[in-house]
């Protein structure tokens, strides 16, 4: 049985955490945001879909079998990750600007950019919360400059084949994909989105350019960690996940 870098460092953090979700309007839209313009007034939080059904995953691997994000991320999506302090810093000024001051404060080390820790920098295997913090719009003039959404499900599975792959498993927009060793202090994830209530499976990373995601994952606390996610396909300059027990 394959036993990847992956799998062994996985393995050594047994005190593992999952990872849990976000919500986009613009995609078969999510439930409403928690959190939204002060001129608008927020819509109610929507029925929650069902969860998703876990996929099959190969004892030879998943997204090519690689330890390295760098063989199964393209090109463009890798690019995002050099302009992730951009995203950060325009990200984060346009929700101040925007009336948000407090509500990004109030987020403490999950807004800042350089709270990231050393060690266990994957949540290991098990289930979690997680919630969506969106910063900044991604079209100049459309949308809103801060989105919070409430907590929803996720987890983290080490696979037969040595893979970790984090997913939202409840909620209107689902994500799923693999955690990647990079450096000592964060891991990149790559995986994609399924929309709706009606997809009852997760597209693979590749199949549909507007559903593919690439960000870093880090930890933030000791039971606490974030995907972020710089220029996302939709709305935001920056989209977060925050992954917790």
């Amino acid at each position: 049985m394959r036993r990847t870098p992956l799998a062994v460092l996985a393995l050594m953090t047994t005190t593992a955490l999952a990872a849990c979700g976000d919500d986009r309007p613009a995609s078969p839209a999510e439930t409403s945001p928690a959190v939204t313009e002060p001129a608008a007034a927020p819509a109610q939080e929507g029925p929650e879909a069902a969860p998703m059904p876990q996929q099959e995953a190969s004892t030879s691997g998943i997204q090519g079998g690689t330890d390295s994000w760098h063989q199964v991320a393209n090109t463009a999506d890798a690019s995002l990750l050099g302009r992730l302090d951009q995203a950060w810093r325009l990200g984060r000024a346009e929700a101040e600007d925007g009336g948000f001051a407090r509500q990004v404060e109030a987020l403490g080390p999950l807004a800042d950019p350089n709270a990231a820790q050393t060690g266990r920098i994957q949540p290991g295997p098990g289930t979690y919360r997680c919630r969506t913090i969106k910063m900044g719009r991604r079209v100049e003039g459309q949308g809103l400059a801060y989105v919070e959404y409430p907590w929803f499900a996720c987890s983290v599975e080490l696979t037969p084949g040595g893979d970790l792959v984090l997913t939202k498993t409840s909620g209107s927009q689902r994500t799923r994909g693999l955690i990647y060793p990079d450096t000592d202090r964060r891991a990149v994830y790559v995986g994609a989105q399924a929309w709706g209530a009606d997809e009852k499976t997760f597209p693979a990373y590749g199949d549909q350019a507007e559903r593919d995601q690439v960000g870093v994952v880090e930890r933030i606390g000791q039971t606490r960690w974030r995907l972020v996610l710089p220029w996302p396909k939709q709305e935001a300059k920056l989209e977060l996940l925050e992954i917790t027990r």
